[in-house]
């Protein structure tokens, strides 16, 4: 029985999935290594790291959101309006007097509702997830005008001290030019991106739920033709996905302490191309929450690396982002078509 299983694995999607993970994480170590060696400067620190991770907290969980849609099968393009609801929703709440935990109860019971009702609709109404998505991002982004025209920022001195709360690690800082020792510094919200990168990663590894969204990302009919609910499984991947999207907009506001109606603008697409990056296939059954990760790093060094280079104007990023996406779908379908033919020869 061990013997049959490990060849199962061997043969499943996750073969795909741990190579095109591997091919991720050297990529983005060779950039970053280059980076070092031809600018230097801020390269050459630790805190650039932690300063990405920082700056990127909320993507890397919405990131996470999408890997787990996407593995299923689906999509889910409402993640950006229901974290700039969130945080509109989260700022108003505490400037009325709210205390932190209600703050972030609400985060969650936003996005809980977005997954019952979006879930409900894709996986029992067999409505297409793009549409159902799409209106969902709309109803979000109009839901946010609605608590607030106007620009919010955060009074709370409870919830400022919370932002200001950093993690300091003395050994990785770096000796500033007076002499003093700077030290490293990680904010909260990286933290909890981390936790949700490590729990995804166990639910998708070790659950029979995981397994159920590789299968049926794969091939529905197989799927239920083994007995898997596929209708259920759907359910969870996008209340999972809406729940994750609560999370990443409270990280969001840990991160910049305001809200306004363009908060997360695009952040759906950064997270479904972070998920390409990655490893992740839009047609569904292989990904993987590490490469996903990894994906978020290397789309941000790639723009790190474009603005160190002085092409500090917004397109430029756009160019280069689209350029790096176009680059991995087409490594993607050349890797995976050459392992197919491989295997029809064996």
């Amino acid at each position: 029985m061990k013997n049959n299983r490990a060849e199962l694995r061997k043969r499943g999607p996750l073969t795909d999935t741990q190579l095109l993970m591997t091919i991720t994480i050297c990529i983005f170590f060779g950039m970053y290594v280059l980076a070092m060696i031809i600018w230097g400067g801020g390269f050459l620190r630790p805190q650039k790291i932690f300063d990405m991770l920082n700056d990127n907290a909320a993507l890397i969980i919405v990131a996470c959101s999408l890997t787990t849609v996407m593995i299923c099968g689906g999509i889910d393009i409402s993640v950006g309006g229901v974290i700039c609801l969130v945080v509109m929703s989260c700022v108003v709440h505490l400037n009325a007097g709210g205390s932190i935990l209600t703050a972030a109860l609400l985060a969650l019971g936003i996005g809980l509702a977005y997954g019952l009702v979006q879930g409900f609709l894709v996986a029992y109404l067999e409505i297409q997830p793009f549409i159902i998505s799409l209106a969902g991002m709309f109803f979000a982004r109009g839901m946010t005008t609605i608590v607030s025209v106007e620009p919010q920022k955060v009074a709370h001195e409870g919830f400022q001290k919370l932002m200001e709360s950093k993690i300091e690690i003395p050994w990785l800082g770096y000796v500033a030019k007076k002499g003093n020792l700077v030290p490293a510094r990680v904010e909260i919200g990286v933290v909890v991106a981390l936790v949700v990168v490590i729990a995804i990663f166990l639910m998708l590894r070790y659950t029979r739920l995981g397994r159920n969204l590789y299968a049926v990302g794969g091939n529905s009919q197989s799927a239920l033709m083994l007995g898997i609910n596929v209708k259920r499984t759907r359910f969870y991947s996008h209340l999972i996905s809406s729940l994750l999207a609560g999370v990443a907009g409270f990280v969001f506001l840990m991160h910049t302490g305001a809200g306004n109606a363009t908060n997360a603008t695009g952040a759906e697409m950064n997270a479904i191309a972070s998920s390409i990056i990655g490893g992740t296939l839009l047609t569904g059954g292989v990904g993987n929450v590490i490469g996903t990760f990894f994906g978020v790093m290397t789309l941000t060094t790639i723009k790190n690396i474009v603005t160190t280079s002085g092409l500090r104007d917004p397109w430029w990023q756009s160019i280069t982002t689209g350029a790096m996406l176009a680059f991995f779908i087409i490594l993607q379908s050349v890797v995976l078509s050459n392992r197919g033919k491989r295997k029809k020869a064996q």
